[in-house]
This record gives C-alpha cells, structure tokens and sequence, in this order.
C-alpha cells in the first residue's frame, strides 16, 4: 500500500515535535494585519541591538503581558516597551486563537501565548540560527506565522554546527515546534525579495511564545 495517497499536503512534520502547517492562517488574514497594524501604531517597529552592540537584521515590535527585549543589558522578557515605559499592546484575540488551535493541530493542546514577538522582514533581512531559551517555561511549544513574501526558514539540531534543513514557508503557513525538537536551533534564510498585495516587499512574522 502506497500511503503517501493518504498524506496530507497541507501538513509537513519535520521532526519529532516540529510540523509546518500550510496556508493554515489564510482564514484569518484580514484580521490578523489589522491586529498587527493596530500593535504597530501602539509599538512601533524598531531594530534592537545585541548586548554587544550590533544592531538585528529584523525589526520588531512586542504585544501581549510579556515582550522580549535586546540590549546592552542582555536578551530577556519584560512587561513594558523600553522605548515608551508603557506596557506592551494587549495581545489581539485573533493571535490568541490562531496560537491556540495551531498549537493543538501540531499536538499541543491547553497553548496560551503571553507574549508574541513581531518581526519585520524586507529584501535582505534575516535571522541567525539560535535557540529560543528566555521563556520560563521551555515545555510550552513556539508557535509561527508567515505572512507576506515567502522566506526560508532553516530547522537545525540541538548543537549551532548541525546541518539544518531548508523549510520553504509562504504568506499563511504556521510551525510548530516543542516537546522534544523545542531546544533546536532555527533561523531563517536572508529575504530575496517578492511583493504580496497587502504588506509589500516585507515578511511579517508572529512568534507566539509562553515567556512567564
């Protein structure tokens, strides 16, 4: 029996505790670059710096009880925009629910993201491989949005040196990962341009995260 007749081209698992789910945030498009213009306009975008100094090839914005932050004084997760002293923009319901039934469709049910990460991708723009180790809670899984231009995102090992695997990802497609593939580094691929309708020559990128 062949079962690739019964696979799922909508669902890509790469790992153990990694699946890519296509096209999966189409439904909620218009509602979910609303919710992001409505963060932006409270937070706006901005290009941190690595605690030495050197500024990140994305821009980013924070929204929800906890926002991830870099500086000279290192990476952590904190409550108010350090650019503003105000809390960062409520989460919207829409990303709340996206993460939520995300999550279950990759085999994590009961998910309920405090934070969400935003970054802002354009033509030449990427994201180092690294692992995402600031989160109190390291049992919860990272959930990802794509929207806009297509990128590549790169699933590594649990060492920096490991081969990773190039993952194609385009406007609406979600990963997934945690469980025993959430300490694996990931990255992605720099940008080489394209135009979506909506958001132009830029990736939008939501990171939906459990931080506290």
């Amino acid at each position: 029996m062949n079962l690739d007749l019964f696979s799922d081209p909508m669902r890509q698992v790469l790992g153990a505790g990694t699946v890519v789910l296509r096209r999966f945030a189409l439904a909620d498009e218009d509602t979910l670059l609303d919710s992001i213009a409505a963060v932006v306009a409270a937070a706006p975008f901005r290009h941190m710096c690595t605690p030495g100094g050197l500024p990140l090839s994305a821009a980013m914005t924070n929204c929800g009880a906890l926002g991830w932050v870099t500086d000279r004084g290192g990476y952590r997760y904190q409550a108010t925009d350090p650019e503003s002293g105000e809390p960062w923009p409520a989460m919207p319901e829409a990303f709340l629910r996206l993460a939520r039934v995300a999550a279950e469709a990759g085999g994590f049910p009961g998910f309920v993201p405090d934070a969400c990460l935003i970054n802002r991708y354009i033509p030449g723009s990427r994201l180092t491989m690294h692992q995402d180790k600031d989160e109190a809670d390291l049992h919860a899984p990272i959930v990802s949005v794509s929207l806009g231009i297509d990128a590549v995102f790169v699933l590594g090992g649990f060492e920096r040196a490991e081969p990773g695997t190039r993952v194609p990802l385009s406007h609406g497609d979600v990963v997934v990962w945690g469980g025993p593939d959430r300490m694996r580094f990931h990255g992605v691929r720099p940008l080489v341009g394209g135009n979506h309708r909506r958001l132009g020559q830029q990736r939008i990128n939501l990171t939906l995260r459990r931080a506290g």
